[in-house]
């Protein structure tokens, strides 16, 4: 169902004579830390925000202890929890001080007043239909190539660490914060392996860096869209939820560089332990992307090269899964 978007939540409008994107997020974002004091608050906090390295072949995982993020990393999202509370991404739901610029079609732009970037949106439908993309990737490239070279957007399967899983929505944040945005390069060289290439669309499947995961790369929306959705389609047959799990990270350097991440599992098992086997971390795309988000310090004290490779070998797909997925895209 189409919902009007009421104009007292816009911060700026189609009159507004401001078509650039970048530059309407930006007047937001200043907007909403001089006017609201929950997101001058939790971007204040990053400063404090912990940080450990640690390096493995050619890339590096971070740690980052940020207290700020616990609500969205302890998020119950069992089909009962989510219908007992109110849906925080729904227009009439936002509070009074959470302004908003238009994107494209049904889509907004928020400031996330508890982040993980310098500078961190939430791109929301204004419809209140379920995460769901196979339907909403031209959206998600579209908005990636607006937003331009300095943000990443991505996507949080429902089961793939999406706190609002019921309100189809993007994130995105600075490139470049993603360790994988700026390593990336080296990890193809290292670990990819090209199965398609023309002068339109290069496919590469990437194995052997903790996460394996499918890079697609393109300056023709519509041979990136067919290509995603022949991929989607075929990890559809694998697996029995209603979308295959997955996590995105999209960005635009005059072409799209469109990253997925197959995932075989929610959480860790950590996640689910009681006392000190307990760790409150809940993977989706930022620790794909190589920064792990611990909102306890307990968990951030404990986090080791050892159990970052168990976290990632628990919720992706395996060697020998991903090795099965690559030869099925190899003989399409």
């Amino acid at each position: 169902m189409q919902i009007e978007f009421p104009d007292n939540k816009l911060y700026l409008n189609d009159d507004d004579n401001l078509s650039d994107l970048p530059k309407k997020a930006e007047r937001l974002f200043e907007h909403q830390l001089n006017n609201w004091k929950l997101a001058s608050d939790g971007y204040r906090s990053l400063t404090a925000v912990q940080i450990k390295k640690f390096e493995f072949d050619n890339f590096t995982i971070e740690a980052h202890f940020n207290p700020g993020r616990i609500i969205s990393s302890s998020a119950k999202v069992d089909a009962k929890s989510i219908e007992a509370r109110p849906c925080f991404l729904c227009i009439n739901n936002l509070p009074n001080e959470q302004k908003a610029v238009k994107v494209i079609n049904d889509y907004i732009l928020l400031v996330n007043p508890f982040p993980i970037f310098d500078k961190h949106f939430t791109i929301p439908s204004v419809n209140h239909v379920p995460q769901s993309i196979k339907s909403e990737i031209e959206d998600l490239l579209t908005i990636s190539s607006m937003l331009g070279k300095n943000y990443s957007v991505f996507y949080n399967g429902p089961g793939c660490g999406a706190s609002a899983p019921d309100h189809m929505h993007f994130q995105s944040g600075n490139f470049e914060f993603m360790k994988i945005d700026t390593e990336y390069k080296e990890m193809i060289n290292t670990y990819g392996e090209v199965i398609f290439e023309n002068d339109e669309l290069a496919t590469t499947v990437v194995t052997g860096c903790l996460r394996n995961f499918i890079s697609l790369e393109s300056n023709n929306i519509s041979k990136l869209i067919d290509e995603f959705e022949s991929i989607y389609n075929l990890l559809n047959k694998e697996q029995s939820e209603e979308e295959p799990m997955m996590n995105i990270i999209c960005s635009y350097h005059n072409y799209w560089r469109l990253l997925i991440f197959p995932r075989n599992k929610h959480r860790p098992s950590y996640f689910f332990e009681e006392g000190e086997n307990k760790l409150l971390i809940s993977p989706a795309a930022v620790d794909l992307g190589g920064v792990f988000i611990f909102p306890r310090e307990e968990d951030f004290n404990k986090i080791t090269k050892e159990l970052i490779i168990d976290i990632f070998k628990q919720v992706t797909f395996s060697d020998d899964e991903f090795k099965y997925l690559s030869d099925k895209l190899k003989n399409r």
